[in-house]
């Protein structure tokens, strides 16, 4: 086995897509130790700086006195605290809809969700940007599934036009912010298609919560259509700085997720510790209304420096997630080789994560990073792309 899974990974090597582990820590003020070394962290999700504040911290160290470490059970057996059962009510007050349903991660959501919800003779229309999480939740259904081209929705509708009565179901699944590229699903326009086709519309909104919308609810509120998606999805471990994920919709979906959704039923509860960071997270997101704007603002710098220089970037121009495609995996990673030599950690993201040709840098803001931190990495990554 051994000698069949070295060779395996010096063919990865050789093509610039063998992974390692780095460790870090002590992540503060939009940096990190890498390493031992503190560098300028670029590559997270940590939006609003509150991975590391003192008050959820706070918040999950109460219970932790009070609760011990673990649930100590799944949720059905008896691992439903109170807390969890609070959040899932704070998370339905939040993305509008009538109930949640919390799960340890988004993979498990979306694994276990869209199995649960589609079957045999049911179809599943994908965008071909989706999650791998998404993706594989559509593999793990028995449904037929058929990818579009992405958003667009013309294209989708005309294959829902063609085929939607050869099956029983439908369900339209895509990402409200694609974690991959930083562009966003047209939610307003989508919610009206699926009605008009009698399909379910599935909205992974995992990169949106917290950043997008008026009150960081999202991008259902940033489209006006909140309350209108039949089952939107998110996580927990991104603007919201803890860990974990829900689903959302009404009270006969999240009964019969209760049920149906195996990633739910057979696995351990989250420690409630954690529920309560995620709850203190909230209410910090919700009334710390600046941290939203600092990540726009910060966004709409790095951009416009960019763009400047030359670089092409897609996405909103406020948008926080920011690709900067290069192609080839090799010299993607010795941008980021080059850039970490310098002080700052950005991720680079090769296939299959993204589409062959199609290796990137992806630059993710945060509130809490310093403006001169932010024009720094600009500066720095123009010129590394020159001299890589």
């Amino acid at each position: 086995m051994n000698a069949a899974l070295d060779e395996e990974l010096r063919g990865l090597e050789a093509a610039g897509l063998k992974r390692s582990l780095r460790q870090v820590q002590q992540r503060r003020a939009g940096t990190v130790l890498l390493n031992g070394e503190r560098v300028a962290d670029f590559a997270s999700n940590d939006y609003l700086g509150l991975a590391s504040d003192p008050r959820v911290a706070r918040a999950a160290h109460a219970v932790l006195q009070a609760e011990g470490t673990g649930a100590g059970a799944a949720r059905l057996i008896s691992g439903n605290h109170p807390i969890h059962e609070a959040l899932e009510h704070t998370l339905a007050r939040l993305k509008g809809c009538d109930y949640t349903l919390h799960f340890p991660s988004g993979y498990m959501v979306n694994v276990g969700a869209i199995p649960a919800l589609a079957d045999r003779g049911d179809v599943i229309y994908s965008d071909e940007l989706n999650h791998a999480s998404l993706i594989d939740g559509c593999r793990l259904s028995r449904a037929t599934v058929r990818v579009f081209p992405h958003n667009d929705l013309d294209a989708l509708d005309r294959m829902l036009t063609a085929e939607r009565s050869q099956f029983r179901r439908a369900m339209i699944v895509v990402e409200g912010v694609f974690s991959m590229d930083g562009d966003t699903c047209p939610l307003d326009r989508l919610v009206p298609l699926a009605r008009r086709h009698q399909a379910w519309s599935y909205v992974d909104d995992a990169h949106g919560t917290g950043v997008m919308g008026a009150t960081g609810a999202g991008s259902l509120e940033h489209f006006g259509v909140s309350g209108q998606v039949d089952i939107v999805v998110g996580t927990l471990g991104k603007a919201l700085g803890t860990s974990g994920a829900y689903v959302g919709g009404s009270k006969e979906l999240v009964e019969f997720l209760v049920s149906r959704a195996r990633s739910f039923i057979f696995t351990t509860g989250s420690p409630p510790a954690l529920a309560a960071a995620t709850l203190e997270a909230l209410r910090i997101a919700q009334v710390e209304g600046w941290r939203r704007e600092a990540v726009r603002e910060r966004s709409r710098r790095v951009r416009s420096r960019l763009i400047a220089g030359g670089i092409d970037v897609t996405g909103p121009e406020d948008g926080h997630i920011i690709p900067v495609i290069i192609g080839d995996p090799l010299r993607t990673m010795a941008v980021v080789a080059d850039l970490r030599r310098r002080g700052f950690l950005v991720g680079g993201v090769r296939p299959p994560t993204v589409p062959a040709g199609t290796s990137r840098l992806r630059l993710s803001m945060s509130a809490v990073h310093p403006v001169e931190l932010v024009d720094a990495l600009a500066a720095t990554l123009l010129d590394a792309l020159k001299r890589v």
